[in-house]
């Protein structure tokens, strides 16, 4: 087996990745590791833009306001104030590397600024409505070019190493991972006193999702297994508005349409928001997808719509041009037909316990962007302050990893086990694993959740990982069993956070406990504590407290 030694392993290639990549280049060797194309990421799909202070107009005090506002007693304050006032620095770094937000003369900050649910000002920099799209062709072409960084597609992480795994004495670190080349199927490893998790969310648990198909969860379940603390899995955000047609797969309508005057209305064009929520379809995102939820129950519809007929066609191309072409592909004009959308799963709110830095309860890993839960959303994510939190933790994880002391890693790591492992021949069995986690988390784990639902969902995940496991014994690694034993195990995470909450508050909202407590906590699930490796297992990660999980 090869094994290779590198500075900082950074799994992911979104923004939160890429922009990792760069502020550590400098400092040592760089792999940067990558389970599909570089630019496969949800960074890549990010519509909105950007969330930041620019706006002589606008305060700090007031986006930290709103972020407060929509996290729902959840919040870290410190963590808020901290990001907020790092964006226009980040901002301006964006530029420098060679970034174009679109720009207006309407306003003394020189930026076309949208506003989305939840914000009380006009703050969102963008650049069309391919905000993430443009970010990351920037930042993937700046990676390319420095020669300090290794680049590697199809290369996915199986799992972490860590010294307890190894039965070395001492703390319990991690110390680098097991990796399989999906082209190849070869599997090495490589060692690194540093691991940056930075592997994106989690949406492909759910059945409806905006999320691109590589969101399976990867970094907050390798993390979790390998023994790090995991936050507030339960607060999975649904994006209101995914375009509801049959041949449109996870193609959202980004909220600055709603910011541009859109209204939601049912399929005759009458409005609902305002029954629900005084900011009418600018209210904030859980309230939004589920007023949505209740009408088309109420209904008995499979969707409603978004109205932006008042708008003219040229203000529409101009504005969303991405957005009118997509659907106008699909027969909607969006300046003479109403358009109509569903909530789908759209973004982790929870993930691997972290602070801005990154620093997570096993040392050696670091975590950032939207598989890290550092404080900043609470209980709902504020639009668009996804890609500001992923900015301004990449180069606070970079600077905490270059300050601190961490053992060079110097331990062996032994060859990746294949005991009796044969090459399957019952991929059916992973394909009908996959819908049904998928279609259990989105019929019980949804928008709105009942203990019953719960009780059943756990269940049934559970006999599910039991196959997953015996499954990925007998058979040689592949990408498919390996995201199929993540979303599993991720689905376990959301099941048993939600079942720990005893109120509804932010986007966790259950029958049986309709109204919020007065104090308000997070969700903790601790690391799975591994032991030593038994005998005749890939990688013995299979029993934790005498439970198999």
């Amino acid at each position: 087996m090869h094994v290779e030694t590198f500075d900082f392993l950074i799994v992911g290639s979104g923004i939160a990745g890429l922009s990792t990549a760069l502020h550590l280049a400098s400092h040592g060797r760089v792999l940067l590791v990558t389970k599909k194309l570089s630019a496969d990421s949800s960074s890549n799909f990010a519509q909105g833009g950007i969330a930041c202070v620019v706006d002589p107009d606008d305060t700090f005090a007031e986006h930290v306001a709103d972020t407060l506002d929509a996290g729902a007693g959840l919040c870290d304050e410190a963590v808020v104030e901290r990001i907020i006032r790092e964006g226009p620095e980040r901002i301006a770094e964006l530029e420098r590397l060679g970034v174009n937000f679109s720009g207006s003369t309407d306003n003394a900050s020189g930026y076309d600024l949208g506003r989305e649910g939840g914000h009380s000002q006009r703050r969102v920099l963008h650049a069309g409505d391919i905000t993430g799209r443009r970010i990351e062709s920037v930042l993937l072409e700046r990676v390319q070019e420095n020669p300090n960084i290794t680049l590697r597609e199809h290369a996915m992480v199986i799992d972490l190493v860590t010294t307890r795994w190894l039965g070395l004495p001492g703390e319990n670190r991690c110390i680098g991972a097991y990796v399989l080349d999906s082209e190849t199927g070869c599997i090495g490893a490589v060692r690194s006193a540093w691991t940056i998790m930075a592997t994106g969310g989690c949406g492909k648990v759910y059945l409806y999702t905006s999320n691109p198909d590589i969101a399976t969860g990867d970094g907050i379940a390798i993390a979790w297994r390998a023994g790090a603390d995991i936050a507030n899995m339960e607060f999975i955000q649904f994006h209101p508005t995914c375009l509801y047609h049959p041949k449109a797969k996870s193609f959202l309508i980004s909220e600055a349409v709603r910011g541009e005057g859109a209204e939601l209305v049912d399929r005759n064009g009458k409005p609902f928001m305002e029954k629900y929520d005084k900011r009418g379809a600018l209210a904030p995102r859980d309230i939004v997808a589920r007023a949505i939820d209740a009408e088309m129950k109420r209904t008995a519809s499979p969707y409603c719509c978004l109205d932006i007929r008042h708008k003219s066609r040229e203000y529409l191309e101009q504005r969303f041009p991405n957005i009118f072409a997509t659907t106008l592909s699909f027969g909607i004009d969006m300046s003479r037909d109403l358009v109509p959308v569903v909530p789908a799963a759209h973004y982790c709110c929870g993930g691997i316990k972290a602070t801005v830095e990154g620093e997570t309860t096993l040392p050696g890993l670091l975590a950032i962007g939207e598989c890290a839960n550092t404080g900043l959303h609470g209980a709902n994510r504020l639009a668009s302050n996804s890609l500001l939190e992923a900015l301004v933790c990449a180069k606070a994880a970079s600077d905490f990893a270059l300050s601190s002391s961490m053992p060079a890693v110097t331990a062996a790591i032994p060859p990746w086990h294949y005991g009796n492992a044969v090459e399957s021949d019952e991929q059916v069995v992973v394909a009908h694993n996959w819908n049904e986690v998928r279609t259990c988390m989105w019929d019980y784990v949804g928008i709105v959740r009942s203990g019953k639902r719960l009780e059943r969902a756990l269940r049934r995940v559970a006999n599910i990982r039991r196959e997953i496991r015996q499954y990925y014994f007998d058979y040689l690694v592949t990408t498919d069993i390996l995201e199929l034993r993540n979303i599993a195990d991720v689905a376990a995470l959301i099941i048993r956070s939600a079942a720990h909450r005893k109120e509804s508050r932010g986007l966790h909202y259950t029958l049986d406990y309709p109204e919020r407590s007065e104090v308000a906590g997070p969700t903790i699930i601790a690391g799975r504590r591994i032991g030593t490796p038994s005998a005749g297992a890939h990688f013995a990660l299979e029993v934790v407290n005498g439970e198999q999980v």
